[in-house]
């Protein structure tokens, strides 16, 4: 037990789960007065790219040379931080939904979630721990300021955006998630 107290000390596990809920009730408050419309996935998916990019900040240790010379295999345990990372993310919108107004279904949640954080797990791959918010940042700001996706290729690059159900979202998602989390549990963070 005190080596996961340990790992998650030094994955800033504590700050990220903080920032992930005071990211989440700071959109539901400014989303609950009906500036968006019922069908606006924007304020969901806005909360969910932020609780991505918080846990996506301890994707990167104290020690990336010590990380890499460790006697344990660390593929499993880097999977497993990606997917209880999502998981946590997904768990978030749902609890302070609770409070009032639904902003989006389960399956919207778990869909973002799962893509949100395969997409910062390939961010961390890439640029590192530090930076494994970027790629889901940028593409947050993408899809909102994209036009109306009316084309395939639209449709796959305004993914976190699209209803639940819709077959490029879904599956841009799921190759996010797989890849992302395939990449990280196997390279690491770049040094």
């Amino acid at each position: 037990m005190r080596w996961l107290t340990l790992y998650a000390r030094s994955r800033q596990v504590p700050a990220s789960l903080a920032m992930v809920v005071i990211s989440a009730v700071t959109v539901w408050a400014l989303a609950r007065d009906g500036g968006a419309g019922s069908g606006d996935q924007r304020p969901a998916a806005l909360v969910l790219a932020t609780g991505a990019m918080a846990v996506s900040i301890g994707l990167g240790g104290q020690d990336l040379a010590l990380d890499r010379t460790a006697a344990i295999r660390w593929a499993p345990r880097r999977a497993a931080h990606v997917l209880l990372g999502g998981a946590v993310v997904a768990a978030v919108l749902p609890a302070v939904q609770t409070m009032g107004e639904d902003m989006t279904t389960a399956a919207f949640v778990v869909r973002d979630s799962a893509g949100l954080m395969g997409l910062a797990a390939l961010g961390a791959a890439l640029a590192g721990g530090q930076f494994g918010w970027t790629l889901p940042f940028a593409w947050l700001s993408f899809s909102f300021f994209a036009p109306p996706p009316t084309s395939a290729p639209m449709q796959v690059a305004t993914w976190m955006l699209l209803p639940p159900g819709t077959a490029a979202g879904t599956w841009t998602a799921l190759v996010l998630a797989v890849t992302g989390t395939t990449v990280y549990a196997f390279s690491g963070p770049r040094r």
